[in-house]
């Protein structure tokens, strides 16, 4: 049976079935579709197959401490200048932000941009690279290369920022009007204090090892702290060549980089953890990107987004050093000492002495502690994208944030008509290894690589591998039958009935979305006439067979005998219900209206889309048209299916 061949099962039991041979088979069963994933089986990383003893500290290579501003490489072409800051100051006029108060309300006790307080922990305490910058290599025994941003740039403009992420960095508003702020986060001058480098990873990449990927086009400037003691690395995306770049250019397109500054703040105001996206810049030059890759390239608008994480360490982050040599597998606890110091700190409790002692139970080996906190973040994240009807089209190892957040925003998309085959990748097409079903089990499998990386470097056992990923099934389904629970409005989850619910979804290409949001309004009491029932349904079924419409009468009898039993009044559900089914998501066509206009210099629908996006729960007069179903263009190739190009 291939992937996502079915769905639907009465089991709500998580297991795992293992063969002692390759290839491994995994059939999961969450809830309400059964899910067959036949990924290749697991490459055996090279060089990393003794065990090692425990408690090596790997030596810091020699780390640049000072605050000083390293030596800008990136490119102003001649015809434009950061001396000449009149035209860039205009491309700033008019421009809206996340929120329309202006900026001069705002306190001015926020910080300049000069005056973030850098920390730069991960190139202070991780081994780096012995070269800075350079061509595209291989680089061993290194966590990160320092590099500077070389994207070309000819008259920079900022086209669309987020007021809220800036709030985590205390960030004065007011310094989105600056001259010099579309020179500085492009990349074509350096921020004052930053340190900026590309990450080192590897990874699988549609089950397959790829070796060395890392930050071919993302460089991150550092770290920050806020006020709260938070912190935050900033990460320009799209400016220019790495080491890890490979046939790349280390540039990104406008398209692309406007998908994933919406998405993530789409994302975050879904209530779902992600990375952040800061601002949005175009860099005046074009790029080359072949989109279909079917032999016919052509010239886009080139861009940069500003990204920001508490970390962007992925599971590739940790791969990588298990798959070369034993210096470099002594990098992995290195690096999960990090990790933990300063992003899992709680877990720095659990003493040497138990470590030295560590049994199968839980609270006795932090790196065991750890890899099931990794497993349930990423546990309620698949259930909360699950939730949402949000699929990652590329959810390889090194798209797999270790924070659990969502993150890396290629190929993505949120289910229109409801199917459970649907994947937003065109690469992915012939397996649907990504695609929706799928996603649930693609989060195991990928957590597998980690604890099988931990387990090369002496960190846990077989056996404590066994707890951590068990952990992953137990969490998901705790948070999904939650949040399915909540998005009908009841108290109890019933599985049969969402069973049923989801079913007749699939069969009538029902729209995810406005399903659920539709829900809201059905009424509990028991006098209704068969055809009243459909009622509030009605805008999402379309046209409907006498057949089908029994089917959905039948699951709606049984719905509204399900709410009579538990009693809650129907205002009272209705506004629970609402506060977790969007009335408005990032759909690809709403991208692709922004992305037109943007490309011919008009970026009020950008702006306009982040201010939706921003409140996804609530009722927007006058914004009802974003909440529609997809028109039939929305189907064209580069709509609702993308390549990873960009």
């Amino acid at each position: 049976m291939g992937a996502c061949s079915s769905y639907w099962s009465a089991s709500s039991s998580v297991t795992l079935l293992r063969h002692s041979q390759a290839p491994i088979f995994f059939l999961r069963r969450f809830g309400h579709y059964s899910i067959h994933v036949r990924p290749p089986s697991p490459v055996t990383l090279p060089g990393a197959s003794a065990r090692r003893t425990r408690g090596f500290s790997f030596p810091p290579m020699r780390a640049t401490q000072s605050q000083t501003q390293p030596p800008n490489t990136a490119r102003i072409m001649q015809n434009e200048s950061p001396d000449n800051q009149q035209q860039a100051q205009a491309s700033c006029n008019g421009l809206s932000g996340e929120v329309g108060t202006p900026t001069s309300t705002v306190k001015s006790t926020l910080s300049k941009l000069e005056e973030i307080n850098w920390d730069h922990s991960f190139v202070r305490e991780l081994p780096g690279d012995t070269r800075e910058g350079g061509p595209v290599r291989q680089v061993l025994h290194a966590c990160y290369t320092k590099v500077s941003p070389s994207v070309e740039v000819t008259n920079p403009k900022l086209v669309s920022w987020s007021d809220s992420c800036a709030e985590l960095l205390d960030l004065d508003p007011s310094e989105f009007d600056r001259a010099d702020f579309a020179f500085l986060f492009s990349g074509a001058t350096l921020l004052k204090g930053s340190l900026p480098y590309a990450q080192c990873y590897g990874g699988h990449q549609f089950g397959y090892w790829a070796g060395q990927l890392g930050d071919g086009r993302a460089i991150t400037l550092g770290e920050l702290l806020n006020t709260k003691g938070e912190r935050w690395e900033l990460q320009l995306k799209g400016a220019g060549k790495t080491p890890y770049s490979r046939s790349a250019d280390g540039r990104a397109v406008l398209r692309s980089s406007i998908r994933e500054f919406l998405c993530s703040e789409a994302m975050h105001f879904l209530r779902i953890p992600t990375t952040r996206a800061l601002c949005l810049v175009t860099t005046g030059n074009s790029v080359v990107r072949d989109m279909f890759y079917d032999g016919n390239p052509k010239e886009e608008p080139g861009a940069v987004v500003c990204r920001v994480a508490q970390s962007f360490l992925r599971i590739g982050s940790f791969q990588i050093h298990a798959a070369r040599t034993k210096e470099d597998l002594m990098i992995v606890q290195t690096l999960v000492d990090y990790v933990i110091h300063y992003h899992f700190p709680h877990l720095n409790r659990i003493s040497e002495a138990d470590e030295a002692n560590s049994s199968t139970s839980s609270g006795k080996n932090k790196y065991l502690e750890w890899l099931i906190e990794v497993a349930e973040r990423t546990a309620v994240l698949i259930a909360k994208w699950q939730g949402v009807g949000f699929t990652h089209g590329v959810l390889n190892t090194d798209n797999m944030s270790v924070l659990g957040l969502t993150i890396d925003y290629g190929p993505f998309g949120f289910l229109d008509a409801f199917d459970p085959k649907y994947t937003p990748n065109t690469t992915d097409l012939p397996g649907r290894r990504y695609c929706f079903a799928n996603q649930p089990d693609i989060g195991l499998w990928n957590l597998m690589q980690l604890a099988t990386t931990l387990k090369e470097a002496n960190l846990i056992s077989e056996e404590e591998s066994e707890i951590g990923l068990n952990r992953y099934g137990e969490r998901f389904m705790e948070e999904y039958k939650q949040l399915m629970s909540r998005k009908l409005g009841l108290k109890e989850y019933n599985r049969d009935l969402i069973n049923k619910l989801l079913s007749n979804m699939a069969f009538d290409k029902v729209d995810y979305t406005n399903c659920f949001r539709a829900l809201g309004n059905v009424k509990s009491s028991s006098d209704a006439v068969d055809e009243d029932l459909l009622k509030p349904i009605k805008g999402v079924l379309l046209e409907t067979s006498k057949e089908r419409k029994k089917a959905w009468i039948d699951w709606m009898k049984l719905y509204t005998q399900q709410l009579r039993n538990e009693g809650l009044p129907d205002d009272v559900r209705k506004a629970d219900m609402d506060s977790v089914n969007p009335k408005y998501i990032l759909r690809n066509y709403l991208c692709q209206m922004a992305i037109d206009a943007a490309e011919q210099a008009d970026f009020s629908e950008v702006n306009q889309l982040l201010r939706v996006m921003k409140n996804p729960y609530s009722d927007q007069p006058g914004m009802e048209k974003y909440a529609r179903l997809p028109p039939a263009w929305a189907y064209r190739p580069g709509v609702c299916m993308l390549s990873c190009s960009s």
